[in-house]
């Protein structure tokens, strides 16, 4: 038998764009374009789907009026990404991301499970790459929150970036979005 050289293809945003508007990818279908390639998502158990919407209501609380807390709602990151994080703050109305979704959301939260890894290494590394300076892990397998901060050039990380600052916080703890560091968020709020 031959070894065969394994070959992938790179997508481009505009390239995901088309396939979706085209009816290519089914409705709910959970796919998601992130550093080029397509990334099938977390199936979503009870206690990832309670976590999300934790998440949402403590930062809708946190960040009041004038911004938007969206859920898996796509994010324009750059060409060669679209992911669709848990959770993101953006500033607005979702009237404002009707021709074209966001680009620069203040706070990302990825709800982890089976995809600590993913989200902690790859995910992390493409949201620093984008300059994004405040990323949450609701990490659901430690019963914790990993707040990142701080990207920086990492030629060893997966997309060239990671964060700098990784803090743990348990359920006893408080956390401020960076956006709104007047706004104290308790983690347990944060935790199904």
């Amino acid at each position: 038998m031959l070894d065969a050289e394994l070959k992938t293809r790179r997508w481009r945003r505009i390239e995901y764009e088309r396939l979706i508007e085209t009816g290519f990818f089914r409705p709910g279908d959970p796919v998601e374009l992130v550093g080029g390639q397509l990334i099938v998502a977390e199936p979503q158990g009870s206690g990832h789907f309670a976590a999300i919407r934790a998440a949402e209501e403590a930062l809708r609380r946190a960040f009041g009026a004038g911004w938007e807390v969206r859920s898996q709602g796509p994010l324009a990151l750059d060409e060669e990404s679209e992911p669709e994080p848990d959770v993101a703050v953006v500033p607005g109305s979702f009237l404002d991301y009707r021709a074209m979704h966001p680009s620069r959301p203040v706070l990302v939260v990825e709800v982890s499970q089976s995809s600590l890894a993913l989200d902690r290494e790859h995910k992390g590394s493409l949201y620093a790459r984008a300059g994004l300076v405040d990323y949450w892990i609701v990490n659901l397998i430690d019963g914790v929150v990993e707040v990142h901060r701080e990207p920086a050039r990492d030629s060893t990380a997966p997309f060239g970036w990671r964060y700098r600052s990784v803090e743990v916080l348990g359920r006893e703890r408080v956390v401020s979005p960076l956006a709104r560091p007047a706004s104290v968020i308790r983690v347990a709020d944060l935790l199904p």
